[in-house]
């Protein structure tokens, strides 16, 4: 496998309507979108996140443009994505990328297969009583069969909506960061992110090295600002979705 691009984000807690305007992202085009995640049902009822624990997420994001359906493992390894899921491609309607995921002291391998819908056409997979497994098109279900086999998505059902705002490509220092904002059970957090995309002559070395630079400058980029970095060790995905079980168990 190629060398990776890297993501790497931050997470911000408290007002984060002040933090979004510090950072520069209240001058942004904003898109807003409703986020909804497929879960276990009979471990949603016990307040649990059983697909997201197996390290597997099923997303929904709808309004803001066109629908989009994402299967992803986080975390993943190399040797488990085998076949055509060994390399990033495109197809039709459909997006595979590989990338490394960095949060703070946490990296790890994300591989992810997102099928674009029509705006509107997902809908009613989210709807109540619906059955949100059934837009899952052959190629994620191959996708999970083969590089995910112990966990698989039967008896689902949707947490959500979670509420996003999100700016694209605000300048900070002189990165280009995005920002997004989610809200969903009392919890509000807003999320910095870049990209580090692999340069002609890079090797792993020179690749991890630079993204290490790009990270200790967005980080003290933000804090230079006035806005605190969340100091919590579990993802804004685990916690939101967690307290999304929390508040539907029967």
């Amino acid at each position: 496998m190629n060398l990776l691009p890297v993501e790497i984000k931050v997470n911000i807690e408290g007002d984060v309507e002040a933090a979004l305007s510090a950072l520069g992202g209240s001058r942004g085009a904003m898109t807003r979108r409703r986020i909804w995640f497929a879960e276990n049902r009979d471990g949603v009822a016990e307040g649990r996140v059983p697909l997201l624990d197996g390290g597997v997420i099923v997303r929904f994001r709808i309004g803001g443009g066109p629908d989009d359906l994402t299967v992803k493992l986080r975390p993943c390894t190399r040797e488990q994505l085998v076949g055509r899921f060994s390399a990033p491609f495109d197809a039709e309607h459909v997006t595979y990328k590989i990338e490394e995921d960095w949060s703070g002291s946490r990296r790890m391998l994300a591989a992810s297969l997102v099928h674009n819908h029509p705006s509107g056409v997902l809908s009613g997979a989210v709807a109540p009583g619906a059955d949100p497994a059934a837009p899952i098109d052959a190629v994620q279900d191959q996708f999970l069969h083969a590089c995910a086999p112990a966990v698989q998505p039967d008896g689902l059902v949707v947490l959500g909506p979670i509420l996003s705002t999100k700016v694209d490509d605000v300048p900070l220092d002189d990165l280009e960061v995005d920002l997004e904002v989610w809200s969903a059970a009392g919890l509000d957090f807003l999320e910095a992110s870049i990209r580090v995309k692999p340069k002609d002559g890079d090797d792993s070395e020179k690749l991890t090295a630079r993204a290490e630079r790009k990270q200790r400058k967005l980080e003290d980029a933000v804090r230079e600002l006035g806005v605190a970095l969340s100091e919590h060790p579990e993802s804004k995905t685990h916690r939101v979705l967690t307290a999304l079980a929390e508040a539907g168990r029967t």
